[in-house]
């Protein structure tokens, strides 16, 4: 299995679907696109790691993230207070010519989410920066939670109002309640590190405790999740009909349901679940 060599491969477009497996997508592509579809093994178990791990250099790219992580805010990922819990100084707008906040403008309140045709239309609305830089990249939040058919999310939204009220902060500091959760959140997760019960529980945040019962955690979450993938691939579909040039499909991590323990995504977390994703170089 090749190493995904996102930069070094030949692309014009790459649009990038946040936490896609590459077996769940090599079972439904083929529905929405036509193309040449490789594995290929990612740097990153987690968007944090793979963006700190990929783009080390200064890149002429136009980058439409719906991803909080790959911001044009400049706070390093370490000192974010609303998810990413790593080590990595790396901030996007110091990498990424050009950064979209489609995370921030393009954000559905009602889905917890950004909805795939946010994309489209932040492209739409950007074409100059696109036509500037040597190449573009469109990062999908789906098939990553929270999964559209399940109705609002919970979990990505505290991470997207957190980064966003950091960036809007003069100083950075949000106060007691903030000081008290980052004093408090490295003893939670210490005592909880690798317990299997501690990783599904922001997973149970998205699911129907009907399903729950009736298909068990597994079943309820991989269903959303390729329907997830479904609505993402009919987006990238209808987008890539208006693309002129070389383009790829591709993931940053890939996703886990149980698999040696691991339920969602983690940094440093080499699984094949996690660091298996789809190249599909489309015709």
């Amino acid at each position: 299995m090749k190493d995904q060599r996102f930069l070094e491969s030949e692309w014009d477009y790459c649009l990038v679907l946040d936490a896609c497996r590459y077996d769940v997508f090599s079972d439904v592509y083929d529905e929405f696109l036509e193309g040449s579809l490789e594995k290929r093994r990612s740097k990153g178990s987690s968007t944090p790691e793979w963006a700190y791990r990929t783009f080390t250099g200064d890149h002429d790219i136009a980058y439409f993230s719906s991803n909080p992580f790959i911001n044009d805010l400049g706070i390093p990922l370490n000192e974010l207070k609303w998810g990413a819990s790593c080590d990595y100084e790396w901030t996007a707008n110091e990498h990424i010519s050009e950064v979209v906040d489609v995370w921030d403008h393009g954000w559905d309140d009602d889905l917890g989410t950004v909805p795939p045709d946010s994309l489209a239309e932040s492209f739409e609305q950007h074409r100059d920066l696109v036509e500037e830089a040597d190449r573009t990249v469109i990062h999908y939040m789906q098939p990553h939670a929270p999964y559209l058919a399940r109705g609002k999310g919970q979990k990505l939204e505290q991470i997207q109002k957190g980064i966003k009220k950091q960036g809007e902060s003069e100083d950075g500091d949000d106060g007691v309640l903030s000081s008290l959760g980052d004093a408090v959140r490295p003893k939670i997760e210490s005592a909880l590190d690798g317990k299997e019960i501690a990783q599904k529980a922001g997973l149970w945040l998205e699911l129907d405790p009907k399903d729950l019962v009736q298909n068990g955690t597994r079943g309820a979450a991989m269903a959303l999740y390729e329907e997830n993938l479904r609505i993402a691939l009919e987006s990238v579909a209808e987008l890539v009909e208006q693309l002129d040039g070389d383009v790829v499909v591709t993931a940053d991590h890939g996703e886990a349901f149980g698999e040696e323990g691991v339920w969602e995504h983690h940094i440093e977390t080499y699984i094949p679940p996690l660091m298996e994703v789809p190249w599909l170089t489309v015709e």
